[in-house]
């Protein structure tokens, strides 16, 4: 039987935003296994144990360029270590300037952006440099570059934490728009169905037949009811089966809408600064006493 420490206890919690005692039993009950833990809590509490899903913790920007015809753009995620930073007119126009070179250069990945020119300089000697002036650490941690289809629309949301650019072909400005918006709202995994991942899929279906044999529904029940909530899933996070959020009766999908004005969507770039990264919580009253102890030493 593995070893349940505190610090296994205190991560889950983060993570799940569950009860200690469930955490722990959670983490017994899967042996140490983190993953199988959460997926656990989730049977036993419901959506409430994703909260790690969600939660952006790294801060920074989200920088932004699109061609003048709407047929090139790109997104860059910057980040830093504070969000007093990440209002610095420095970082803000060097996330400007690799949204742009991202998009003229078309860099393989990273490092490859990080060896190119800048202002006379590498991009790394810049950031380096300013690392220098600013007092923080600065990282840039990924981009994505989009030729459309179609024409491609922006939308930057909260102070550049969040960027979309949507290629849509047909209806209006407005309706780009309108989409570029719902997406950084609503915040769709895919376009459609066939980009939501298999073990995804896997993992709802398996949560819920073990919520609905927990509840006592039939055996012979639970396939079906799987299959209702994975398509209910689906509807949720994929762009053309979400209610859009303008929707005046409340009930028409994305996918309703483009037919209702003869457009299509043929892809969209979602950006969320920090999502994914833990950022360190510290516990400055415990900093001060451990600098305190130290110092009598």
């Amino acid at each position: 039987m593995a070893e349940i420490t505190a610090s296994m206890v205190k991560e889950l919690r983060e993570k799940t935003d569950a009860p200690m005692m469930e955490c722990k039993k959670a983490l017994t009950e899967a042996e140490g296994d983190m993953a199988k833990a959460e997926e656990i809590l989730r049977v036993k509490l419901g959506n409430k144990a994703t909260k790690a899903a969600t939660r952006i913790a790294a801060e920074g920007i989200v920088g932004l360029y699109l061609a003048a015809d709407g047929k090139l753009a790109s997104l860059v995620e910057v980040n830093c270590e504070t969000d007093f930073v990440a209002k610095n007119d420095d970082f803000i126009a060097l996330a400007k300037s690799l949204a742009q070179l991202v998009a003229t250069q078309k860099p393989a990945d990273v490092a490859a952006l990080s060896a190119l020119e800048l202002n006379g300089a590498t991009v790394e000697t810049t950031r380096t440099a300013l690392i220098g002036k600013i007092g923080e650490n600065l990282s840039i941690r990924r981009f994505e570059r989009i030729e459309a289809q179609g024409k491609l629309t922006s939308y930057v949301h909260g102070g550049a934490k969040i960027g979309v650019l949507v290629d849509v072909t047909g209806g209006d400005e407005q309706l780009a728009k309108d989409l570029a918006m719902h997406i950084a709202a609503s915040k769709p995994k895919s376009l459609d169905a066939s980009g939501v991942s298999a073990d995804l899929l896997d993992t709802e279906r398996r949560i819920a037949i073990e919520k609905a044999r927990e509840a006592g529904k039939p055996e012979a029940m639970l396939e079906k009811i799987a299959e209702g909530t994975v398509q209910k899933y689906l509807k949720d996070v994929t762009l053309l089966g979400q209610v859009f959020v303008k929707a005046e009766d409340g009930k028409q999908t994305i996918e309703q809408l483009l037919k209702a004005k003869g457009a299509k969507v043929n892809g969209f770039t979602l950006y969320i600064v920090g999502e994914g990264i833990e950022k360190k919580v510290s516990d400055f009253a415990a900093e001060v006493a451990a600098q305190a102890a130290a110092a009598k030493k």
